[in-house]
Parts: structure tokens; C-alpha cells; sequence
């Protein structure tokens, strides 16, 4: 029987096994996470990479859970047909052996200190909630138990949260005998929303103490894994802790565990009687390098499978760049100087830009410099390394657009911040110059505008119809009509002045391979004009008189030519 490709959002290994969901087998994971034997690890990927599941897998398989009374719960059937089973007994040994601190911090998203502060506590006292069966019986003290039911309830003072964890580990170290897991998911959720929300110094002085009580002087810590996108420096909340494994994407250990590698997808598709749709999958979803591994997006990979069961005809969607506001990639492009619009310009076509590499940074750094912003798209999946190399002064990646919807988010960045460029821009001076067949006027306010934007396609011709149909919009007294059926063709735009018997232009664009060319090609733009009569709808309309214009753009360059007026058929 085919397993169902689970809906998305389903965070729990447990709840997709019990299901019979589809699930990509990622518990070797456990297998390398205790053979690596680190004290505190810490895991940077992208979002929706599967931190999140990742981590609800290492706690099913590690947690001695239990339920409020105490009793054990049996999570063994949740593994039987993994690869980890079959790993041998060195590790199965491990299986439901530790009391486990499972915390999430992402929803941390609060515009003030005080109402995120609020949300940590909360998140903490539900997994004491959890573990509230250690206050039966006379394992733990009485002092204890009235801390504990404090912590639960959130009616002790601010300062007894910041070594919760590190007093929950002691609470469950006591009840069970062993030392405690802790693991930690999206740390860095409250620190980029303190960086946007302006409270970032009061966050960082909050996580800190928590972590340092939890991971750093913790003698009741079996091990702890923390998941999140940035590396953030120790400086800011690692203080000390010299026990802290940190793999980012740059890291061979991990590589396969978040994301799909190549097999996993095929073997998706195939399950799925979807294998002819590998191609198009690639080319949007694909481009990826974790470690020496290619990984492809897993959120857009199931988002676009289950769609595609529905309907085989379905086209790819932008699934991964829609779960964010991507304001990073508009904050750069309307922060742009020229030379980093150049770099955008050679990404949008394919190319690269080398950059030096600085794993640790913090949020309130991002902007500090153009190598630290490069870096933060790179460690958040809007950029991917081709390369490497490495010299005195330090590593330096060749980083790519990854795939083509990574590539959509830049695009319609630099459309909305095109947009609002133009709307603040007196194009006064391009309709006066069309109406009074100022030619050269005309040429050089679209060269200089194309001088002061960024390209994308490869200068192709859909490129500039979108930028003289952008700078056209809503200037001057005309309507713009692009690409409409007119006369026997489809002239690329029509201006029509809004009034009765008004002015209307015709506008074809050209595309030159080289600047010799450009004369010629507005010519032959001037020439499809008439023999097509494009004019004649317009003229038929009322309008009077119809100008046609041949406008040719090289590169960053544009030519404009005046054909004749037409005031009658």
C-alpha cells in the first residue's frame, strides 16, 4: 500500500509513523550524533530544513517518557523499521534511557521585551508541565517541589527562570537516576526578532543566563542539541562555553540529516508515480551543498509532490520563499550601492561573487558591513556555495543563487523596490519628451534610469518591457496598455491619453546583440509598426494624432525613433 506524503506541518516523528505517512528515513542521524560524543552541539540550517522533526525524532528515540502518573510510555514501534534499528545493540542500548528537556523558541515573535519574555516562560513551564509526574511521591524535596510548582504555575519571579533549565535537569536527574537531554530548537528566533523589534541587548542578556546555567556549569546534562539558522558569535550568548560543537552548512558531519538529498527525492517521486517530474523538481527546488552533499529543499519538495499527485499538470510554486517576508533580500537591494548591483546583476544571470566567510555574526552586526550581509544570505538558504579556497587571510566561498525559486524571491525584490523607486520619480520628463518626439531627451532618461537599476534575465526582452512598462505606469495623463491585441499584432505598449480625441503612442521594443546594431533595430521596430497597423485600432478609437516610437536597448543603453504621425487611416 503507498504511503501519503504527510501534510505539511507535521512535526513529530511519532504522530507520521503512527499515521503510515510517508517519511524520509533521516535516524542515522542518531547514529552519528553518539559517535560524535559532543557535550553541546549546535545545527545551522535553513528554515523548514526539518530542525524541527529532527529534533522531535532524537527525543522519541532517547526520552525515558512518561506519563503524568509516572508510567512509561513505549515509543520502541516508533523506530522498528528505521535504518537506526538496524544499527546494532551499542546503540539501541541508548533507546528510552534519558529524561529529555524538549524546548521550542520560535515562537518568540513579539513586537515588545516584555510579551516575548512572557512566551520563553511560558514555553518553559509547559515541559515542567510535562514532566510534573517527578512531584509524586519523595524523590525530590519539598523546597524543590514549591520551586517546581512555581516554575509551572509562572507565579515565581523573573530571576527563577534564568537556571529553570539547569534546576529541571536536577529534578529529573534525581527522579530517574540519569542525566537529562536538552534540546533546544530555533534559538535564534528570539534574537533576530529582538534584533527587528529593537530590544536585542535585553534578549541576548536573558538567553545568555539561561544557556550558561543549562549547557555550561550543568552536571546533570547528558548532552544537548540546539538547532537554529545563524551561528550567533559566543560573545553574544555561548559566554564560555568551550564544550560547544557548532556544524553549520559548511560542515561534512550532518550533511545528509536536514534537507533531501538526491536518492531520497527520487525514490519520493517514485513512490509517488511522479518520476517524470525530477527535471522541473531540480530546477527549482535543487542547488544545495551541505558538507560535500546535495541537498534539495524538503518543504517546497513535499509542498510540490503533494500537488502534483492532485494534479499532474500542476506548475511549481514558490512554497519556500512564502513562508517568509524575505526582508533581507529587500533591505539589500534598496540598500545597494553600485557595485553590490552589479553583484546581484551577475547572480540574476547565473554567475558568482566571491566572499569571505565568517561563520559567527550576530544579529546587530548583519549590517554592519556588505561581507556580513552576504554572509547571512548564504546561511539562510538565499545563496549556496560553488566553491572554496582558502588563503592568510581566511576562507573565502564562490556563492550562487541556488535554484529558481530561490531566484523568484530576488526577482520580485528588485520589482517591488523598482516600483517604489519610480513612484518617486518625476517621469515628467520622458512623457513630455514622447509627446514632443524628443528622441534624444527620451534615450537619455530611460539609459540613465537603466544605469540606476538592476537587471535580471540577462537583459533579455522581457526584462525591458517590465522596466519601460514599470517607468510608464502611472505618469502623466495616459493609460498603459502592455502586450493587447491592436491592429494584426501585439505592439509591446500603447499609451492612450485619458481624454476624448486624445494622444496615443505606439512604443515597440528591440533588443540589440551589439551597440552597432541598435540604429537598425529600431528601424525594423518602426517598420513592424506600420506594417502591421498597429495604429489603426487607435485611430478608430478617436485618438489623434498616433506617434509610434522604435526604442532599442543595449545592455545598460537605449536608443529612441520617432516614426511618422498618424491622424487618420
Amino acid at each position: 500500500m503507498k504511503k501519503m506524503i504527510p501534510p505539511v506541518g507535521y512535526e513529530d516523528l511519532k504522530e507520521i509513523i503512527e499515521k503510515g505517512l510517508y517519511y524520509v528515513d533521516k535516524s542515522l542521524m542518531i547514529r552519528e550524533l553518539l559517535d560524535s560524543a559532543g557535550k553541546v552541539t549546535l545545527l545551522t540550517r535553513p528554515r523548514r530544513f526539518g530542525k524541527t522533526l529532527n529534533l522531535s525524532m532524537i527525543r522519541r528515540f532517547f526520552e525515558d517518557e512518561r506519563n503524568i502518573h509516572g508510567e512509561r510510555i513505549d515509543n520502541r514501534q516508533v523506530f522498528k523499521n528505521l535504518a537506526i534499528s538496524r544499527c546494532g545493540e551499542s546503540y539501541q542500548k541508548h533507546q528510552q534511557q534519558y529524561p529529555v528537556i524538549s524546548l521550542s523558541l520560535k515562537s518568540a515573535k513579539q513586537k515588545k521585551f516584555e510579551d516575548a519574555y512572557v512566551m520563553l516562560k511560558k514555553q518553559i513551564s509547559e515541559e515542567f508541565r510535562r514532566h510534573s509526574y517527578v512531584l509524586d511521591g519523595n524523590r525530590i524535596s519539598k523546597e524543590e517541589k514549591d520551586s517546581y510548582w512555581r516554575i509551572m504555575e509562572r507565579t515565581c519571579g523573573n530571576e527563577e527562570y534564568l537556571d529553570a533549565l539547569h534546576f529541571l535537569c536536577k529534578c529529573l536527574n534525581t527522579w530517574h537516576g540519569k542525566k537529562a537531554i536538552i534540546l533546544i530548537d530555533e534559538y535564534d528566533v528570539p534574537l533576530e526578532n529582538a534584533y527587528m523589534e529593537g530590544f536585542y541587548e535585553e534578549m541576548v542578556a536573558f538567553l545568555r543566563s539561561i544557556f550558561e546555567s543549562a549547557l555550561k556549569t550543568n552536571n546533570f546534562l547528558e548532552f544537548a542539541v540546539i538547532t537554529g539558522c545563524l551561528r550567533i558569535s559566543r560573545e553574544s550568548i555561548f559566554t564560555g562555553l568551550n564544550n560547544l560543537e557548532i556544524h553549520s552548512v559548511l560542515s561534512h558531519r550532518y550533511d545528509s540529516c536536514f534537507g533531501f538529498t538526491e536518492d531520497e527525492v527520487k525514490a519520493m517521486l517514485h513512490s509517488c508515480g511522479l518520476s517524470e517530474k525530477y527535471p522541473e523538481l531540480k530546477a527549482w527546488y535543487d542547488g544545495y551543498c551541505f558538507g560535500s552533499r546535495e541537498i534539495y529543499n524538503p518543504w517546497s519538495i513535499v509542498n510540490y509532490v503533494k500537488n502534483a499527485e492532485a494534479d499532474s499538470r500542476a506548475f511549481p510554486r514558490p512554497y519556500w520563499s512564502n513562508t517568509s517576508s524575505n526582508d533581507i533580500i529587500r533591505q539589500m537591494i534598496e540598500n545597494a550601492d553600485e557595485e553590490t548591483r552589479s553583484e546581484i546583476e551577475r547572480l540574476m544571470e547565473g554567475d558568482t561573487v566571491e566572499k569571505p566567510i565568517h561563520e559567527e555574526i550576530t544579529y546587530d552586526e548583519i549590517h554592519s558591513s556588505r561581507d556580513n550581509l552576504w554572509n547571512f544570505l548564504f546561511f539562510t538558504g538565499y545563496l549556496k556555495s560553488c566553491g572554496q579556497r582558502q588563503d592568510d587571510s581566511g576562507l573565502y566561498l564562490q556563492m550562487a543563487i541556488p535554484n529558481n525559486e530561490v531566484r523568484g524571491i530576488y526577482r520580485q525584490s528588485i520589482l517591488k523596490w523598482f516600483e517604489h523607486k519610480v513612484a518617486d520619480l518625476d517621469r515628467g520628463v520622458l512623457i513630455k519628451a514622447l509627446e514632443n518626439g524628443d528622441c534624444e531627451t527620451a534615450g537619455k532618461f530611460l539609459s540613465e534610469q537603466l544605469m540606476d537599476t538592476i537587471s535580471y534575465f540577462d537583459y533579455a526582452e522581457n526584462y525591458y518591457h517590465g522596466f519601460l512598462a514599470g517607468l510608464l505606469k502611472g505618469a502623466g495623463n495616459y493609460q498603459v496598455q502592455s502586450d493587447r491585441e491592436s491592429g494584426s499584432g501585439r505592439p509591446d505598449l500603447l499609451l492612450k491619453e485619458k481624454k476624448f480625441m486624445g494622444k496615443a503612442m505606439v512604443l515597440e521594443v528591440k533588443i540589440a546583440q551589439r551597440f552597432d546594431e541598435m540604429e537598425a533595430k529600431c528601424e525594423e521596430a518602426l517598420t513592424q509598426i506600420k506594417e502591421n497597423h498597429y495604429a489603426e485600432p487607435l485611430l478608430a478609437d478617436g485618438y489623434r494624432p498616433v506617434l509610434s516610437y522604435g526604442i532599442c536597448f543595449f545592455k545598460k543603453g537605449c536608443i529612441v525613433k520617432k516614426g511618422e504621425a498618424i491622424t487618420r487611416v
